[in-house]
């Protein structure tokens, strides 16, 4: 079981502060948008949903 990360692009100001709080390093910024790039590594604990004032972070248990 794992967890599918979706970042709304058009929602995403590239901030950063999922990079920041993400413990397993899912995220990074490529064109000044946040970018799920390991995804399989997603723990499934929502930080990035916590402090992500754009709203433009989802995450589904697959």
């Amino acid at each position: 079981m794992g967890y599918e990360v979706v970042v709304d692009q058009d929602k995403c100001i590239g901030c950063g502060e999922c990079v920041d709080v993400c413990p397993a390093d899912v995220y990074e910024i490529q064109d000044e948008k946040s970018v799920p790039v390991n995804m399989e590594e997603c723990l499934g604990c929502e930080s990035c949903i916590e402090v992500c004032e754009q709203e433009a972070i989802t995450i589904t248990e697959i």
